[in-house]
């Protein structure tokens, strides 16, 4: 079985992402992860991203694709055009897939004016537009401007552009389940629910009464269409995630939801 990994991070030699690896015994270097990949038949994978506008500051690995990140101190900038400028550039290329927004660390809500020319931006070039939705990490973020009701706005006045709900907009999944089965145009990744190397297994039954929720809640949506394998690595372990996933998503739908969806929503 093939996999796409969605939702991913990729900064060799930070610092930061270093330790995030190591903890999910990983490598944070690109022979690593292509290692990993051709081991688990992971075909490529999308890269959030963490590195300013300029197009140049986008080269990575030919298994790897992009979405270009857009930060709070892009939309604060006196010269906004030059944002959006930016974003089109990236947006020309074909290693750059989608947009990527942050709403709970820039403090925006997504519908808010400045996103507009980037939603207009996306559906010009048919891009997907990703949205870290739920939890954030850390304290200095708030998480009103990343609950997950706040797409279902964008998405009702954006019909002809296509959203991607980040981590499944955990752990408010009732309301990410709506949003997601609601919306013909809102997809979710489910990305970002587990971090470092852990057993799997023992975490089930720690945790049982979490995860049988979200698995309920992703089978409410009743469109595995909607869904896609995301890690957010290097938070955490490839294998462990793998098992996860086909924990939660019935066997008939690891094909869609492995593989088919990141394909088709960011047009591999």
């Amino acid at each position: 079985m093939k996999i796409i990994d969605a939702h991913l991070h990729f900064c060799p030699g930070y610092g930061h992402f270093d330790e995030l690896a190591r903890k999910a015994e990983h490598e944070n270097t690109a022979e690593h992860l292509k290692e990993v990949y051709d081991r688990l038949d992971i075909a490529g994978g999308i890269v959030m991203g963490n590195r300013g506008l300029a197009p140049e500051e986008h080269v990575y690995p030919e298994f790897l694709r992009y979405c270009i990140g857009v930060d709070g101190s892009c939309l604060r900038s006196r010269e906004l055009r030059d944002t959006y400028d930016s974003i089109e550039e990236n947006l020309k290329r074909g290693e750059c897939v989608g947009i990527k927004l942050y709403p709970g660390y820039n403090k925006t809500y997504i519908t808010d004016p400045d996103y507009e020319p980037i939603y207009e931006l996306a559906e010009t070039y048919g891009k997907p537009v990703a949205v870290h939705m739920g939890q954030t990490a850390g304290s200095r973020a708030y998480l009103k401007y990343s609950h997950p009701l706040t797409m279902d706005e964008a998405a009702v006045r954006h019909p002809g552009v296509q959203f991607v709900m980040c981590h499944f907009g955990n752990p408010w999944l009732m309301d990410a389940a709506a949003v997601v089965e609601k919306n013909e145009n809102v997809a979710a990744d489910l990305s970002g629910l587990l971090e470092g190397k852990v057993d799997f297994p023992q975490l089930l039954k720690k945790q049982s009464g979490y995860f049988e929720a979200l698995k309920t809640w992703i089978s409410y949506c009743d469109n595995y269409e909607k869904f896609m394998f995301g890690t957010d690595w290097p938070l955490a372990n490839y294998e462990d995630y793998i098992s996860m996933v086909k924990w939660l998503i019935p066997e008939s739908e690891w094909e869609q939801v492995f593989y088919w969806t990141a394909k088709t929503i960011y047009r591999l």
